[in-house]
């Protein structure tokens, strides 16, 4: 990758936006550190090349938000970061499809950022008291042991193809409603526990869905593996 047009202009407007954020709803604490991640997300992603691509990183830009805002119990700013995550993962296909821009790396970038948004998420309720730590770490077990057999395969000097799965398309979307609804329900003073024992069962079983979709398609000789 080298530093390129569309990163460095979506960077820049990915900084002032998240910048204009931070000055507008001041996560409780740690802004010095949402500053700090904007920045970084913003130099990394100046690497990164297409249009949709630079839709996907917008989950990562919201991890450290997400994150703050979790620990603080500021759940109103939170679900909406929820709500803008779970848009920008609807259309950044879309857009890809659109620009004719559809790439091996995308398929690998989708699910690093999925991982990093989602993980800055639930950690962030775990830490805040509103989401058991356990599953928390499923969470994030979900996304971080599908990228390390990526990463494995690519070590081992095959090319995997990566994009998305079925049930690794229904299990984020299941996350993100369930712990978006959690998030939501706290933010109008509602009742979560309902939606918290539905998360409870529901993401492992997605999660073991996903394990075992990628593990049937790591066997497949002609096509190494897919992106979770």
């Amino acid at each position: 990758m080298r530093l390129n047009r569309t990163g460095v202009v979506a960077g820049a407007i990915y900084l002032a936006v998240g910048l204009v954020w931070l000055l507008v709803a001041r996560p409780a604490g740690a802004v010095w550190l949402v500053a700090l991640w904007l920045v970084v997300v913003a130099v990394v992603g100046a690497f990164v090349p297409g249009e949709a691509n630079q839709v996907t990183l917008a989950r990562a830009y919201l991890a450290a938000p997400a994150l703050v805002y979790a620990v603080a119990g500021q759940f109103g700013f939170l679900a909406l970061a929820v709500a803008l995550a779970g848009l920008t993962d609807l259309v950044d296909g879309t857009v890809a499809r659109r620009f004719g821009h559809p790439s091996n790396f995308g398929g690998a970038l989708d699910p690093v950022v999925d991982g990093a948004f989602m993980g800055g998420l639930v950690l962030g309720l775990a830490l805040g008291g509103t989401f058991p730590l356990w599953l928390a770490l499923v969470v994030v077990a979900r996304y971080l042991l599908p990228a390390l057999a990526g990463g494995a395969l690519i070590a081992a000097g095959r090319r995997p193809e990566l994009r998305h799965t079925l049930t690794g398309q229904v299990s984020t979307t299941l996350i993100l409603v369930l712990v978006g609804g959690v998030c939501l329900f706290r933010g109008l003073d509602q009742d979560s526990s309902g939606l918290l024992r539905a998360a409870e069962v529901v993401i492992p079983l997605a999660t073991v869905a996903t394990y075992v979709h990628l593990a049937f398609a790591l066997r497949r000789p002609a096509r190494a593996a897919e992106a979770g």
